[in-house]
């Protein structure tokens, strides 16, 4: 079976990192519902925060679909505070939970069930969920091979010469699903140790004499 360049190119990537950082274990979550919750919490701030806000959440045994739902927003905006934005937040939670209960009827493992792009399409009309937020929720959560895009993966590919500064979260995603198996446990590896690279080494300025991927040839 021959590779394309490209793929060869992504491979070489995957296994630097891997090699690096080992396997991520990534998304760190218990049940689906708190990797969906800690999605939307993500937005615009670190992991050590969404941490803070999943864990009083916890405490509260409001990691279900029943108690996010009943909860007054107000309240759940003061559980969720540590992740900033928590007003902002607190709605795009509950709209993604009013979305679970109207088409899934509550049932986290029937909308994991559901068609890869009617999923899709039914998570980026709920307001507040992007296309990052969705695919984050289609591969941690519903298992589905979707490669998830966010700035690390923009910054580590133009660095490299893989592709253009203006290249469009579609156009990253398909560089991604048209060149390598569609394997959610492999998009899943990568999509971490991008992450993980992005942090560590691949930043405004960079660390490029210590990125793994320094050795990187084509």
């Amino acid at each position: 079976m021959t590779t394309n360049l490209t793929e060869q190119k992504l491979m070489s990537m995957f296994h630097l990192l891997l090699d690096h950082y080992g396997p991520r274990h990534w998304w760190p979550a218990e049940t689906k519902l708190e990797m969906m919750v800690g999605a939307v919490l993500t937005q615009n701030t670190n992991w050590k925060n969404v941490e803070k806000a999943v864990e009083n959440l916890k405490q509260k045994k409001l990691i279900s679909v029943k108690a996010l739902y009943s909860i007054d927003i107000a309240m759940l905006a003061q559980e969720i505070r540590p992740a900033g934005y928590y007003n902002v937040k607190a709605n795009r939670l509950k709209n993604l939970i009013y979305f679970i209960v109207d088409h899934y009827d509550g049932n986290v493992n029937k909308l994991s069930s559901d068609e890869v792009q009617a999923l899709r399409q039914g998570l980026l009309s709920v307001n507040g969920i992007g296309p990052e937020t969705a695919d984050s929720i289609l591969l941690y959560a519903a298992n589905h091979p979707v490669f998830v895009i966010d700035a690390y993966t923009h910054r580590i590919l133009y660095r490299h010469n893989i592709i253009a500064d203006q290249a469009t979260y579609q156009e990253m995603q398909e560089l991604f699903m048209d060149n390598l198996p569609a394997d959610s446990a492999l998009f899943n590896e990568f999509h971490a140790l991008i992450v993980e690279a992005g942090k560590d080494y691949c930043r405004k300025k960079s660390l490029c004499g210590e990125c793994p991927l320094n050795s990187l040839s084509y």
